[in-house]
């Protein structure tokens, strides 16, 4: 399932509500990511995301595919908010729900490989007086290289 919204999201509450709908599975792999409030040693007071609806939404669900196509037996919650975000907001959450492990391990950073590099989401920073583009860091690029 993919969702892509303007509204903060309450990850305890996605999470037990996640694995209440999948107790089949045996294992559950949660990330959630945050704003920071600092980037580049300088303090950080927005983060704004803007995205296409209906396209960014339809990117998302060919990386939830991918999963799905190499870890045949999961479930999945990816979870993207755009708009103006302030330190300490979440911005995103990836829940992985399998059998064993390993696998939810593996899907879980998968997609979030993924999502840093290809999810089409257009990021700037405000920090201070000046407002930055903010493009996937090269370490996120070899990570996503690795699958």
């Amino acid at each position: 399932m993919v969702r892509v919204q303007k509204e903060a999201f309450d990850a305890g509450a996605e999470l037990n509500a996640f694995t209440q709908s999948h107790t089949d599975m045996g294992a559950v792999v949660t990330f959630s990511g945050h704003v920071r409030d600092h980037n580049h040693a300088e303090t950080v007071s927005t983060l704004e995301l803007e995205h296409y609806a209906g396209f960014t939404e339809s990117e998302i669900r060919k990386i939830e595919t991918e999963a799905h196509n190499r870890w045949s037996h999961i479930r999945t919650l990816i979870i993207h908010r755009f708009g103006t975000l302030k330190p300490g907001e979440p911005i995103v959450m990836v829940a992985v729900a399998s059998a064993h492990r390993k696998a939810a391990f593996d899907a879980a950073t998968f997609l979030m490989d993924y999502l840093k590099t290809d999810a089409p989401f257009w990021k700037k920073e405000t920090r201070g007086d000046t407002a930055h583009w903010i493009e996937p860091r090269e370490t996120d690029r070899i990570a996503r290289q690795n699958w």
